[in-house]
Order: C-alpha cells, then structure tokens, then sequence
C-alpha cells in the first residue's frame, strides 16, 4: 500500500489545520509532508538522518534538513514553539533516547503528534505465545535481526508516560489490522497501531 493511503496518515491529515507550520519528524521520503502540503496548504520542514530520503524529498520539492535525532544537539537550532504542529510518526520506537527527543518535540510544537506501532496487539502477542518467535505482521513487517524498532512500546506504556511527564492528550485514535477505529478501552489488546495528539 503507497505510504499516502496509509490509514494514520488519514488520521494526521485530518488533525493538522489548514495554513499551518508543521515540523515532519523523521519524514522518511516525505508521503506524510506532500500529502499535508497538498491537502491542508501548510507550511513545512522535513528532518531526517538518511541522505537517501533526503534526496527522495528534494526531488519533491520538499523543505528538509538533515538531522540524527538520536545525537545532543538534535533539534535544539529551532526556536521554542516555532511550529503549530510537530510530527513524530511511525519513529518514536526506532530512536534510541525517545524522552528526550519527544520533550524537544513539545518544546518545538504548539501540538504534537505522535504515532507509533502497538507492540502488545493481540496478532503480536498470539505470535509470540503460540510460536515462540518475534512477532511479524503487516504493521511490524520485519525479521528480528533487521527491524528498525529498538524499543518494544505499547499504548499502556505510552499513556503511563504522558502521566509522569504531564504530557496532555488532547486526541487519541487507535487503528486495527483491518478496523480504523478501535475503542480507546480495548485499545492496548487489539489497535496495531496508535496516533496522539498531545501538548503541555
């Protein structure tokens, strides 16, 4: 499935207002950037480690920089609340210090969205319990030795931070295999994946 029709993408899109400034956080080829620049006219900056989707992104058109999230200085050149809207999607359980980069994210963003892979999804857990192996599946697609996820997170985990660092959620949706739309109550067990909107 193109990365534009991508089911949180859907979520995000509708979340950003229009005309707003938006930092994409790693942006990747930069599907979520285009799509928001086409549908909702914002303004945006794109950051990203990898000279290869940077290039991607230049061949756009797009506005981006290229930043190693995971190093001191990371995000610390803009200016506090210089965006209405930071994104973090799909990458906070790739970096190796997620706190500190989501806390840079807050300081950056009016809002800030984040999105993320539910590693305690019932497909996930089955997998794990009935095989015996890492888990495989359409929203974690790869081998264990090749996977780009370094902190197995889950949707309680994520909630229990948002309380200690007194992160508010302002919106939450939870996404299925196959449902877009699963209950916040049965979220943790059966949503793959998770998309917030939060501030301080």
């Amino acid at each position: 499935m193109p990365d534009k029709y991508k089911p949180d993408y859907n979520v995000i899109v509708k979340w950003v207002e229009p005309g707003s400034r938006v930092l994409d956080v790693g942006c990747g080829e930069g599907s979520l950037l285009e799509r928001l620049i086409t549908e909702k006219n914002i303004r945006g900056v794109g950051v990203d480690k990898s000279p290869g989707n940077l290039n991607v992104c230049i061949a756009k058109g797009l506005n981006v920089i290229q930043v190693d999230l995971d190093i001191q200085k990371g995000l610390r050149d803009f200016p506090d609340k210089t965006f209405d809207y930071v994104i973090l999607n799909d990458t906070l359980q790739a970096l190796e210090h997620p706190l500190p980069v989501l806390l840079e994210m807050l300081r950056l963003g009016k809002k800030v969205i984040v999105g993320f892979p539910n590693f305690a999804h019932i497909v996930s857990r089955s997998y794990l319990f009935f095989q015996g192996k890492m888990p495989m599946s359409k929203t974690l697609p790869y081998m264990w030795y090749d996977t780009p996820n370094i902190h197995f997170m889950t949707i309680n985990d994520f909630r229990n931070l948002c309380k200690e660092q007194k992160i508010k959620v302002l919106k939450e949706h939870y996404l299925g295999e196959r449902f877009y739309n699963i209950p916040a109550f049965f979220a943790n067990l059966f949503a793959s994946e998770a998309v917030y909107l939060v501030n301080l």
